[in-house]
């Protein structure tokens, strides 16, 4: 390929071809990106070293503009490693956005994606009706702590924990806690599920946990298996976290508190496994049916 850098001159040449190798090479997309269009536009952005988001009239002032022969080989060589290499876009740049929020990600931590961000912007409403009530709140399995660091905004009275088993895991986090200035209100815990969480209660808990079957780890893409198996695997039905998390969340909550959990795709597992159980099943903008609600009376109830 290293005759792209002598033929191609413009980004949007580089973009042309970007997208035309992806596609041939049959990429996957969905690591920030669902498409090889905006995938190449945040990676050739990166490497000209240009914001990612930029408006769209500067955008296409930039189309036509030449780029430096050192320009077009940082842009061939971080394409490369994408195609060849299958690595997610999100740990070539080593960022990963949810909404308007940034995250610095690398390959110790899945690369950031749940349902929750979305919730969050309004503050889980209608189920949460006053944020300001939410004074204790836990992400477990916090990985990049994204989640964590997006429920200190939403209920800005809340000490936020956030807990998870890997101490790589944690390290990335600590830096994204501190990107925020968020250290005097979250804070970061290693613990197994809630094994080092004793004596803590919470009005709110959310987990986004591993919930991959492990199954289908051997016929996911190339792209996830560069993630964390530990994020990501779950046992044969992907609903091991999820028992543990059910067994014991009750002595964790407030009387009025709430637990919410992410499983993406395996609801009807769920629902198999606990027929009696009645869960609330709370839709996204962008997923229906990928997030449970259980309330502090009905775990007592049924766990």
């Amino acid at each position: 390929m290293s005759h792209a850098v002598e033929e191609l001159l413009t980004l949007r040449d580089w973009l042309r071809w970007a997208v035309s190798r992806f596609q041939k090479a049959g990429l996957f997309f969905g690591h920030g990106c669902d498409n090889p269009w905006d995938e190449a536009v945040w990676l050739l952005l990166h490497a000209l070293h240009l914001p990612p988001h930029l408006p769209s009239e500067q955008f296409t002032i930039y189309l036509d503009a030449r780029l430096t022969r050192p320009e077009r080989e940082a842009a061939l060589k971080l394409l490369e490693e994408r195609i060849e290499k299958r690595i997610p876009a999100a740990y070539l740049t080593h960022e990963a956005w949810l909404g308007e929020f940034r995250f610095y990600v690398d390959e110790r931590v899945i690369v950031p994606r749940s349902y929750f961000a979305e919730l969050f912007e309004d503050g889980l409403q209608p189920w949460i009706d006053d944020a300001d009530r939410i004074l204790s709140a836990l992400d477990l399995c916090t990985g990049s702590g994204c989640l964590a660091i997006l429920m200190a905004h939403a209920f800005p009275n809340a000490d936020v924990d956030a807990a998870d088993i890997s101490e790589d895991a944690l390290a990335v986090a600590r830096r994204n806690v501190a990107d925020y200035g968020l250290e005097e209100c979250v804070e970061l815990i290693r613990s197994d599920v809630f094994a080092a969480l004793e004596g803590r209660r919470y009005d709110l808990i959310v987990s986004n946990p591993p919930y991959v079957t492990t199954a289908a780890m051997s016929t996911i893409p190339t792209e996830y298996k560069r993630e964390p198996e530990l994020a990501l695997v779950a046992g044969d039905d992907g609903l091991d976290l999820v028992r543990r998390i059910l067994a014991t969340a009750r002595q964790h909550l407030n009387d009025d508190g709430l637990l919410l959990v992410e499983v993406g795709h395996n609801a009807d597992l769920v629902e198999h496994a606990w027929p009696d159980v009645p869960f609330t099943w709370i839709d996204a903008p962008s997923g229906e049916s990928k997030i449970f609600l259980l309330s502090a009376d009905e775990l007592e109830t049924y766990f």
